[in-house]
């Protein structure tokens, strides 16, 4: 439940943390059921149909998490030796161990971007040609909203463009949309017009959108098929699985739009950040839910700062020896972030 209580815990650390609603609990007791690798479950069907119908692709995927709808991507359009151009601060790249390399084979091509966002035309100049020496240029993945980028979103156009490049260079594009909706919402693009700029798209319905397990790929109904393949060698076939599907249901239907309040209390939080001593961060950066900072103390760094904020009840997360992220969501409400500002201003003076 959001907070109440000045002395309740304050947990930053992700948005994976959120608890089901009371709506989701009823609709996993009540949710109709059956054998979802014969295809058989119903309401894993319906989740499938509906997250499609959201993102405008023919067909859906449900997997248990980000990564495995990640790399069920990748494996249903690569081939062994491909090579995969992404941004060196990924997802993909940084926090799926290794699973491109080790699962599909592919070797990945990394390129440096603004806050995770790359540029099409470093796109363009790293795509090889064809050499017998060479991988073969297969896939284009990016990420939006960036995780390690600090929560920041891909312009609609730039994706119209990066879709392009591969178009005329015979490759697929992945995107990596954990978080697309915060993205829709943050760039004002529909998320249709998103996803439409991609082959396949991973979402997660398990971190703003608060369900407690699950994400879902889409795509057309050969890549899904394909996917589910992928997803069967991984261990992803699950039998009964409407339990956890209709959580997912739930929340398509009811938690979308309530991402706005989480970017409303990043940017109470951001800037009341950037008035504190000692700490850096750039508001232009802050455009969803995430916030990244850096310490810049003598007395203190990151992870010390991370244990004096636990003293308090506030949690968050060092991503390096000077650097912390801080994710909002439904279960910090302003009141949450109004005493993490506080805290973090006795602490730092």
């Amino acid at each position: 439940m959001p907070l109440t209580e000045p002395d309740q815990v304050v947990d930053l650390r992700s948005d994976t943390v959120t608890k089901p609603t009371p709506e989701m609990r009823r609709a996993m007791a009540e949710a109709e059921v059956g054998d979802d690798v014969f295809g058989e479950d119903p309401t894993v069907n319906r989740l499938e149909a509906l997250a499609a119908e959201r993102l405008g692709k023919e067909a859906g995927l449900f997997v248990v998490s980000g990564t495995m709808g990640n790399q069920a991507s990748l494996m249903a359009q690569t081939q062994r030796g491909d090579e995969v151009i992404l941004d060196e601060s990924s997802h993909i790249f940084n926090y799926e161990v290794a699973a491109l390399v080790v699962l599909s084979a592919v070797q990945p091509r990394t390129l440096r971007g603004h806050y995770g966002i790359l540029d099409p035309e470093d796109i363009r100049r790293a795509i090889r040609p064809p050499n017998i020496h060479a991988p073969r240029n297969t896939l284009i993945a990016v990420e939006s909203s960036h995780n390690r980028g600090g929560g920041t979103c891909y312009p609609l156009e730039a994706l119209r463009e990066i879709r392009r490049i591969a178009t005329a260079n015979g490759m697929a594009v992945h995107l990596d949309g954990a978080r697309i909706f915060n993205a829709s919402i943050a760039t004002g693009a529909p998320v249709r017009e998103l996803a439409a700029q991609a082959d396949s798209v991973t979402f997660c319905l398990s971190k703003g959108l608060g369900a407690p397990v699950g994400s879902v790929v889409v795509g057309t109904r050969a890549f899904i098929d394909r996917a589910r393949r992928a997803r069967k060698m991984f261990g992803g076939g699950m039998r009964q699985a409407g339990i956890l599907a209709a959580a997912g249901v739930v929340a398509l239907e009811t938690m979308v739009d309530r991402l706005r309040e989480d970017h409303e209390n990043t940017r109470i939080l951001a800037e009341g950040l950037a008035s504190l001593p000692g700490i850096v961060i750039d508001l232009a950066r802050v455009q969803t839910n995430i916030v990244i900072f850096i310490v810049k103390r003598k007395d203190l760094d990151a992870p010390g700062l991370i244990v004096k904020l636990a003293e308090h009840g506030i949690k968050a997360f060092a991503i390096t020896p000077d650097s912390i992220r801080m994710v909002t969501h439904k279960d910090v409400n302003r009141a949450g972030i109004l005493k993490t500002l506080e805290v973090l201003c006795a602490i730092l003076g």
